[in-house]
């Protein structure tokens, strides 16, 4: 008898557990929100259930309410992980042209695009029609960051309405074009980048015709791009 428990010893452990990975909490978390930005970049929010996040983490429904709550706590949690995500990617240079910092910012931008689709998706084309509430928060949270950053790549302090309204148009076009080149991938992304500073220089020079201090900015950084 004793012989016999000896040798079932060994299979007790080995149950449903074998082959399971250890997570730590914020591992876990980490997994299902992943799950759940491929889900929401390739589908609409409200077509996308809590088993559906759940079968693609390969975790338990009720996992998945444990960490979350439920969908809506969910999908703010993975677009908080988008924002901040680009937000490091997004740090500004310090050295360099106006131009050429700003160049650097778009590259990094792009960077994000390309290696985070899913996550860039869910942050522009998912979502509630309303965005008054805490995603609105979350994509216009996004959104002044990257104001701040050209700003501080064209070393201006507090824009003028003339200048923020161009800015914020170009941002908008930037947005546009990134999920264009994520759905046709037909345009070298070197020359969609070069493309999108073309305009923004082009905007500042009509601009410039509306405000004195951007067409000061325009001449400014025209100035330094030819010196």
């Amino acid at each position: 008898m004793a012989g016999e428990a000896r040798s079932r010893r060994p299979d007790r452990p080995s149950g449903g557990g074998r082959g399971r990975r250890r997570l730590s909490v914020d591992q876990r978390r980490d997994e299902l929100i992943a799950a759940a930005l491929q889900l929401f970049s390739a589908r609409p929010p409200e077509d996308v259930s809590i088993d559906d996040v759940a079968a693609a983490a390969g975790a338990s429904r009720a996992l998945v309410y444990h960490y979350f709550g439920g969908k809506y706590e969910l999908y703010l949690a993975a677009l908080g992980s988008a924002a901040r995500q680009l937000s490091v990617l997004l740090e500004p240079p310090t050295e360099g042209r106006p131009l050429e910092r700003l160049r650097i910012s778009l590259r990094r931008y792009f960077d994000f695009v390309e290696s985070h689709a899913a996550g860039y998706a869910a942050l522009l084309r998912g979502g509630p029609a309303d965005r008054s509430g805490e995603v609105g928060e979350i994509v216009d949270g996004i959104r002044q960051l990257l104001l701040d950053r050209i700003l501080s790549s064209l070393d201006v302090e507090t824009p003028r309405p003339i200048l923020r309204i161009t800015l914020r148009s170009w941002m908008a076009a930037v947005e546009t074009a990134g999920l264009d080149w994520l759905e046709n991938r037909d345009v070298p992304r070197s020359q969609l980048e070069a493309l999108l500073v073309d305009h923004l220089v082009v905007m500042f020079h009509a601009a410039g015709r509306h405000d004195a201090s951007t067409g000061e900015l325009f001449d400014r950084i025209s100035q330094v791009e030819l010196g």
